[in-house]
């Protein structure tokens, strides 16, 4: 009980008549679900009030007290159903709005005592004549246990409604309470310790009361309290209250109390805490450890004398009740909550009164205003009332019409057999369906075989969008979640995730981030960091260090964010970070890996994750820099901590950083709900970061567990400020439901230690004013909770005002909408408009003003090359066949030609669903891990000498080495076994980031699904790709490496297994041979005659199996490798595993435009 505790208020128990007095309480208790203090009297009636203004909020006849009566409430007991009640002779389930569930009633009928079910009708005949006292039986809520002075202990299902079984017993029992048993006070002065199973007696413990008046258990401790006798025979209050350990089964010292313990309670929250109080009044606040520490209160009881006690579940709140028939509420009056987690409480709806307007013939009608409506109307359909009436007409397919003949009636054509026999096709652009996810759009290679289409008639997601666009958000419901909102699924063909078309759902600038790859929950988080300049600048400086930890995020995150600009709208993957994020053994501890956390909240676990990831970064950032400053500067808040005891008053200062705060909401009294009145954003703020609380723990001084009161004392604010919406409440919701609650400026300032937030009109006061220094902040972005269908899991996305990211900006606002890889422009009220029923905030990030624009791109001049230049080895193997570059004459520099090649090896084998019709679908596609990676100079005296061929270690379990196309086998990524240089990823990986970055030239064959795997983008500018070089668009089919190395340079490669680095100098041969065909004005005439001799040989060298001469193979020529499928025949195209493609994988490839998957081959 602390210091501002007071009595808040005093109401009466409503009497039984309209002319009667007021009648005391027989029983008073708190509910541990909503906000609500239930009263019970003499004539069995319950009354509940809401909130600390105690107003009436319901009042029902649970025990009706007639000549036959039932007699007054005894207990009251809470479950999610409603409101358990007993009486002497009854038991009652009502529902929190007083409307009965079922009824248990003792009745005299033909001599036989009966009880009636008020639900079944049922007649059983237990005894049930003086019923006092009942307990739940163990945590699951499902039964309780009701006894009371008679020689039957009945069990009683809730949900049914009925009494499955009668105990009998030996003892009269006139309360229960339950702390992992049963301990069950006997109308003599003893208490039972019953198993809370089987019911049996475990221990009886034996107290100096005749009687025991009050008791209670809680946290393993059982106090009581109760009436001995003078030596003159008469009754007097004890002066001591007993208290037994559970655990050990035994009796502790007693707590004195010279005033006379009258009733007694455990504190909910402080597990040794106890609070006795006398019949006059007097409180005290005692440990049950320590009852020399004590803390005494008196309430004013103006007549009369207490007769009751109750605690609040969430320890904030303390109900007295007097035999006058008052009821006395205590607590603080800015802390004061009832439950600890509670629910929203259901009220009647209020009658809304409008003004009389007066018409007559001087008024004109039109000063009637239509009344304003937040609720939708009924005029707005929901998409589940609408149906389709039938189809428009399918149109003709092209190549129908193409090929149309005239016949005798009309024409006739040949049948392209799209579909089967018989088979409707839908017609409709948007179906109407309740799926929650976008309909996918054609894979590339489809529309790569269509004719050529006019951009108007495409059908693109813009189309879905127009006719969205104007769905009113404001009182939708979860079948009303605009369709850019939802899930967004990637669909794979046998050519795996190339062939999605990921442009169809993104035609911004900023690139979107795909979804296949575990762990992907965070890429809405990960969106938000990149757009944030501060953070990005971070990550992107340490990157260009030396460092080369594996599990190194802060690294993993600039190679992200450069990725991800240099795409400039191409769907990117967080591959390799998720990859390091999910092999840190803290992450799965923490359950923030979502193989084992299958049923956990999305949106506890990415702020979850997000704490994880600044803790972890700023790990991270202090292995290459010792000091730390440039990093807590601008993601920590510098905030030491003060430990003080409540025993000896000692108190310790700790430093304490925090990269992240979650907010804690205030409860909302009703007034302030009924007036929409609830605090502010700044004013959460504030209580969250200077957040006090009181726990229990270990104090030096004392030497033993004390009562620890622990505050912050703020000293510095970053520039970043990262923020945990935690809104887990209905009625935290209630804070986000009120529009224009989340301000897009917020100012700080920082006095002796507090920390003050300010929103509005009062920051533009403060700043106006000039008298503190005012940092201020705005809105960067919101990961928020995305709702989409009932029973289905939510998904996250992000909502980005990117004009704070962008170098310069005309637009002050400029929001985005990411939803994985769907990114779409919004409007701000569209971004910061909040629906508890769909969209809700999870993480929040504000950034300095002056921070707008910073980006900083200075690390590119520091980048340390060192890594080039030496060798690196986990195994002391030195590389074959390669030369380490001069650093003093080869300098990698713009324009600098490097030829390179990969192999890959399979670390997942593709998932296939077949439908009952036999349709195949890829569930999931093969999964790749880079193996070796060859880089070779590109020009000089040292042509094609390789600078770079590592072997890379790989931790996970290899299902294939795909030996004939990788050239790597079984043992080569193994360290104890491996005869090659081997390397981990991150090393590799640096190494060509490194080389991208200083400009150079890669000069490889089929190297965009190479750098897709590998997880890095390079610009076009930098790409030479032969298998572009050598291409005629309208021949939809592109070479293999093999066949133009035997047709241009007259080499055979690839004759038993690939090797890297052959392919690497092949593909450079080619390109200089390109340059030759350039230069003499012959490419054209070159590449039709590579055309014409490749479909001569099937596009297969002489001799290579499945080479044929003219019209051998038709249009179906492949050169090389071909997937066979399950029936036997050959798959065309890229195979699903997706290995060796542009160097010798089938070259039947139909061409398409941005991130096609037809690559050379």
């Amino acid at each position: 009980m602390e210091a501002d505790w007071d009595e808040l208020q005093r109401i009466t128990v409503p009497p039984p008549d309209v002319h009667a007095e007021p009648t005391p309480a027989s029983t008073v208790a708190f509910d541990t679900q909503q906000e609500l203090l239930w009263v019970g009297n003499e004539y069995g009636r319950i009354t509940s009030f809401y909130g600390p203004e105690l107003r009436r909020y319901t009042s029902y006849w649970a025990h009706p007290s007639h000549p036959h009566g039932e007699g007054e409430v005894k207990q009251l007991l809470f479950h999610e159903r409603g409101v358990i009640s007993v009486a002497p002779t009854s038991v009652h389930l009502s529902s929190r709005r007083g409307l009965t569930q079922w009824h248990l009633a003792y009745a005299a009928i033909t001599g036989a005592n009966k009880v009636l079910n008020g639900l079944t009708g049922d007649c059983r005949t237990p005894s049930m004549k003086n019923l006092s006292c009942m307990s739940y039986l163990g945590k699951g809520n499902a039964f309780i246990v009701v006894a009371g002075c008679q020689s039957t202990m009945l069990k009683i299902d809730i949900e049914r409604g009925r009494i499955v079984e009668e105990i009998p017993t030996e003892y009269e029992y006139t309360m229960m309470k339950y702390s992992h048993y049963i301990c069950a006070a006997t109308n003599t002065g003893s208490v039972n310790i019953l198993d809370a199973d089987s019911l049996r007696i475990i221990k009886t413990l034996q107290t100096n009361n005749s009687r025991i008046c009050d008791m209670d258990a809680r946290n393993n401790y059982l106090v009581t309290c109760g009436w001995v006798t003078r030596q003159q025979g008469t009754p007097m209050l004890a002066s001591l209250a007993n208290v037994y350990d559970l655990r050990a089964m035994i009796q502790l010292p007693p707590i004195p109390f010279h005033a006379g313990a009258a009733h007694v309670q455990m504190h909910p929250r402080m597990s040794t805490t106890c609070i006795i109080v006398s019949q006059h009044g007097q409180i005290q606040v005692v440990d049950l450890m320590n009852s020399n520490t004590i803390n005494l209160r008196q309430a004013n009881i103006s007549s009369g004398c207490l007769s009751g006690l109750v605690l609040a579940p969430s320890g904030e709140a303390l109900a007295l009740c007097d035999t006058v028939g008052y009821v006395h509420l205590w607590g603080s009056a800015s802390k004061i909550h009832f439950a600890e987690i509670s629910n929203a409480t259901e009220f009647a709806d209020t009658q809304e009164t409008y003004p009389i307007i007066e018409v007559d013939a001087d008024v004109p009608l039109s000063t009637v205003g239509m009344p304003y409506y937040r609720e939708q109307l009924l005029s707005a359909w929901t998409s589940n009332q609408l149906y389709e009436v039938g189809n428009p007409p399918a149109k003709i397919d092209p190549l129908i019409l193409n090929d149309l003949r005239p016949s005798d009636i009309g024409a006739c054509a040949r049948n392209p057999r799209k579909v089967r026999r018989n088979q409707a096709q839908k017609t409709r652009i948007v179906e109407n369906n309740n799926d929650s996810t976008l309909a996918a759009p054609k894979f590339l290679s489809e529309k790569a075989r269509e004719p050529e289409k006019d951009v108007f008639t495409e059908r693109r997601i813009s189309d879905v969008q127009e006719q969205m666009v104007n769905m009113a958000l404001n009182g939708s419901t979860k079948a009303d979640v605009p369709i850019t909102y939802r899930n967004v699924e990637i669909k794979y063909s046998k050519f795996g995730v190339d062939d999605f078309d990921f442009e169809y759902y993104n035609k911004t600038q900023f690139s979107g981030l795909e979804t296949h790859i575990a762990n992907s929950y965070t890429n809405p988080l990960l969106q938000l960091f990149k757009f944030t300049p501060l953070v990005r600048n971070v990550a992107l400086h340490h990157t260009a260090t030396t460092c080369l930890s594996d599990t190194c995020l802060l690294c993993e995150m600039g190679f992200l964010f450069d990725m991800m600009e240099k795409a400039e709208g191409q769907s990117c993957q967080a591959t390799n970070f998720l990859k390091t994020f999910s092999s840190i053994p803290e992450a799965s501890a923490l359950g923030l890996l979502e193989e084992n956390t299958h049923h956990a909240p999305l949106t506890v676990m990415m702020q979850a994750a997000c704490r994880f990831m600044l803790e972890h970064s700023a790990l991270d950032y202090r292995k290459m820099s010792p000091n730390t400053a440039e990093f807590n500067k601008t993601l920590a808040i510098d905030a030491p901590l003060s430990i003080r005891c409540g025993n000896c008053h000692n108190e310790t200062i700790r430093d304490g950083r925090t990269y992240i705060n979650d907010l804690v909401y205030q409860p909302i009294n009703a007034t302030s709900r009924i007036r929409n009145q609830i605090p502010a954003f700044s004013q959460i703020l504030k209580s969250s970061v200077e957040r006090a609380m009181q726990t229990r723990g270990w104090c030096d001084k004392c030497r033993r567990y004390q009562q620890l009161a622990t505050r912050k004392s703020v000293r510095g604010v970053p520039d970043v400020l990262m923020i945990n919406a935690a809104v887990n409440t209905a009625e935290s919701k209630q804070y986000w439901a009120k529009p224009g609650w989340l301000p897009e400026e917020i100012g700080v300032i920082i006095d002796n230690g507090k920390f003050f937030c300010f929103e509005g009109d009062d920051l533009r006061l403060h700043l106006q004013r000039g008298l503190h220094v005012v940092k201020v902040y705005e809105l960067v972005g919101i990961v928020a909770d995305i709702s989409s269908r009932e029973h289905q899991k939510s998904h996250l996305v992000s909502l980005v005002n990117t004009a704070i990211s962008e170098r310069q900006s005309a637009e002050k606002d400029n929001w985005h909408l990411f939803n994985d890889f769907l990114v779409r422009k919004v409007s701000k009220e569209d971004a910061l408009h909040f629906v508890p029923s769909w969209k809700m905030p999870a993480v929040l990030a504000y950034q300095v003003t002056s921070g707008r624009h910073a980006r900083d791109d200075s690390w590119k001049s520091a980048l340390d090359p060192a890594l080039l230049y030496h060798q690196y080895s986990i195994n002391n193997l030195p590389p074959k066949s390669s030369t380490l570059l001069n650093p003093q004459t080869e300098v990698p520099g713009p324009g600098t030609p490097v030829a390179i090649d990969t192999e890959f090896v399979a670390l997942q084998q593709e998932e296939i669903e077949i439908s009952a019709s036999g349709d195949r679908e890829i569930v999931r596609p093969t999964r790749l891990g880079l193996a070796r990676v060859s880089v070779l100079r590109g020009r000089g005296e040292n042509e094609g000498v390789p600078f770079i061929n590592d072997y890379i270690t790989i931790s996970e379990p290899i299902v294939d080495y795909l030996t004939k196309w990788s050239g790597v086998h079984e043992g080569d990524l193994d360290p104890a076994r491996s005869r090659h240089n081997l390397v981990p990823l991150k090393v590799a990986y640096k190494k060509l980031w490194l080389l991208l970055n200083m400009g150079v030239i890669f000069v490889g064959h089929g190297l965009l699904k190479d750098f897709r795997t590998i997880n890095i983008h390079v610009p076009k500018a930098q790409v030479l790709d032969t298998v572009d070089l050598f291409y005629i668009r309208a021949r939809q089919r592109k070479l293999s490496l093999r066949f133009l190395a035997w047709y241009l340079l007259k080499e055979d490669i690839q004759q038993d297994e690939h090797d890297s680095i052959e392919d690497a100098r092949t593909a450079l041969r080619l390109e200089r041979k390109y340059e030759e065909f350039r230069d003499a004005g012959i490419v054209e005439a070159m590449v039709e005659e590579v055309y014409r001799e490749g479909k001569k040989w099937g596009y297969k060298p002489p001799g290579e199996s499945g080479a044929v001469g003219v019209g051998g193979m038709g249009g179906l020529g492949g050169t090389g490798r071909r997937e066979m499928g399950r029936s036997g025949e050959a798959m065309l195209g890229v195979p699903s595993a997706g290995v060796g493609e542009g160097r010798e994988t089938p070259d039947i490839l139909l061409a398409s435009g941005r991130g096609s998957p037809m690559k050379g081959v």
